[in-house]
């Protein structure tokens, strides 16, 4: 008997599924034919025939899972990582980072961010991402050409398009980059991205959002990053953020509201009521003191919640395992709860709870049969992850983006023992360092 045949197979190990029917499966098996997961089960549990496979990954020692997903950045400002640190957050947009964009925004540099900006997600475990820019076709094709799968957020504010005619080139730019990409669903989905209700009139608003309704996808915009974004709304408008935007009509089940750190009680029954989506950004609103979002009151209220670095002009990194760190110790610390954002529930936000903010988790986020083969090696064999009681624990206190030994996306292997192999990661670098070089330059004179 030949056996069952599989593109690759990964074998031993062990496996956190975050699927509610497998759970954790040591001496595990995967099959992976095409894009596909087709076989989950334990060793022991193979047919006798065994099993054929062209590339056979020997996970002993590793703990296998779903890759990552970065439910909220922005890739191409990893130009503009560590130029404006140590600074409250309207004072580093208005006088550093604004201007920078305004400056120094073009399609080539927007590419090659984005480039070094996958590496580095590649690098550390994140196998999807959602970004929010401008040039979002040069992203598209950098996520394509990368081999990564990437919800890619055309973005709008009215700072670029001050007039009713650059508002209109924006929107039909916008939508020739859906008609492009929707078919690519759903290893690369196109989606709208407002700024915020501070930098968008209601009628940017109102546009994007009947845009976005009428092709079917997913809206973003920030919201209440920072604590006088409620006075500023207030002020303008004579209503706070979330009911300004309630009343817009432009909150429902395909919106995903980032940060949201002042959220209050009224505004979370609000998002439950309405099914709106949060992404939880914590160390980029940490470093620039913007607040702490209520996340465990979100989650007890039936909230899809995810975990997203933010852009590396402000975090200044993408490494996802981090991220799963600060969420679980900031809201212990703030609520002086040791017992809140336990291991395994930030383990989920940064899994299938990223998948679900995405509308992808019929796809991917947990490793089960039918679903698109998005996976991550994780090597435990290192001396701060010895030894080894818990397995979520480890993942969320312990282990590092640089522990990730192999990944592979849509059935494709990406990396394999810390290597690269869609990406020339030392012309990214270089590409970014001219940009950066450029920068300074100008800055100079």
């Amino acid at each position: 008997m030949r056996g069952d045949f599989f593109d690759i197979a990964i074998e031993g190990g062990t496996l956190i599924s975050m699927s509610a029917g497998t759970g954790i499966i040591e001496d595990a098996f995967i099959g992976i034919a095409g894009e596909n997961i087709v076989k989950v089960c334990a060793k022991r549990d193979l047919d006798r025939a065994g099993f054929q496979a062209p590339e056979t990954i020997d996970a002993s020692g590793c703990i296998i899972m779903p890759g990552l997903v970065n439910t909220h950045t922005h890739l191409p400002m990893v130009c503009f990582r560590g130029m404006a640190d140590d600074l409250p957050l309207m004072e580093w947009l208005t006088k550093y980072i604004w201007p920078a964009e305004k400056r120094f925004i073009s399609k080539q540099m927007v590419y090659d961010g984005a480039t070094l900006a996958m590496a580095e997600m590649i690098l550390s475990g994140t196998t999807t991402f959602c970004d929010g820019y401008f040039y979002e076709n040069k992203i598209a094709e950098s996520a394509r050409n990368a081999g990564m799968r990437a919800v890619v957020s055309q973005g709008f504010a009215d700072l670029f398009m001050p007039d009713k005619s650059s508002a209109d080139r924006m929107m039909a730019a916008a939508q020739r980059f859906v008609e492009r990409w929707k078919s690519h669903a759903p290893l690369i989905t196109p989606a709208y991205f407002c700024h915020s209700p501070y930098t968008c009139s209601p009628e940017t608003l109102l546009r994007v959002k009947q845009a976005a309704r009428e092709a079917g996808l997913l809206y973003l915009i920030h919201l209440l990053e920072n604590k006088d974004e409620t006075d500023t709304i207030l002020q303008r408008y004579g209503k706070k953020p979330v009911r300004h935007l309630l009343d817009l009509g432009v909150l429902d089940e395909q919106t995903i509201a980032v940060h949201c750190n002042w959220l209050k009680t009224e505004d979370i029954r609000i998002f439950a009521d309405l099914g709106v989506k949060v992404s939880h950004n914590p160390e980029s609103s940490m470093k620039l003191a913007a607040g702490v979002a209520p996340v465990p009151e979100m989650l007890k209220s039936g909230i899809t919640v995810g975990l997203g670095t933010d852009g590396c002009a402000s975090n200044n990194d993408m490494d996802m395992f981090r991220e799963m760190d600060t969420a679980a110790k900031v809201h212990k610390v703030t609520s002086l709860d040791p017992t809140v954002m336990n291991a395994e529930t930030v383990c989920r936000m940064a899994t299938v709870g990223g998948a679900k903010v995405l509308n992808l988790d019929r796809f991917i986020g947990s490793i089960e049969v039918g679903k698109k083969a998005d996976i991550i090696l994780v090597d435990m064999n290192q001396p701060h992850l010895t030894p080894l009681y818990n397995s979520y624990s480890q993942l969320v206190y312990a282990a590092r983006g640089a522990d990730v030994k192999t990944s592979i996306i849509n059935g494709r292997m990406v990396m394999k023992d810390r290597q690269l192999l869609t990406i020339d990661v030392q012309a990214a670098m270089k590409n970014v360092r001219s940009v950066a070089a450029d920068i300074m330059n100008q800055k100079i004179r």
